[in-house]
């Protein structure tokens, strides 16, 4: 999504054990520079030039997070877009449906 939350990009999804790094390493992201990922702890080592990766902070080893990584945390789970089960051309529908509202009546930038 970019700023005035168009929708850009929708990868096909993938049935199967096929790890999420493995298809997002074999799929061409047009994300303009400037842009903002947001994505799991399975992408660790995924980067995109150019591109603001947003990731929630893991939680160290025999230790806990701070009282504010866990609220970002919380806020970044809930700006992710996760449905399962939802067949890919239902999600594509809805993607346009959404732009094309957008488009008719945008709302504002996202801060």
């Amino acid at each position: 999504m970019n700023a005035l939350l168009t929708i850009l990009f929708l990868s096909d999804t993938y049935g199967g054990h096929t790890h999420d790094l493995r298809i997002a390493e074999a799929t061409p992201y047009p994300l303009p520079a400037g842009s903002g990922l947001l994505q799991d702890l399975g992408f660790l080592s995924f980067t995109l030039p150019e591109v603001e990766i947003l990731m929630p902070t893991k939680k160290p080893r025999g230790a806990e997070l701070t009282l504010e990584q866990d609220l970002a945390n919380q806020v970044l789970h809930q700006r992710r877009l996760r449905k399962e089960g939802v067949r890919d051309l239902v999600m594509e529908l809805c993607c346009a449906l959404h732009n094309f509202r957008v488009r008719l009546h945008p709302w504002l930038p996202m801060i």
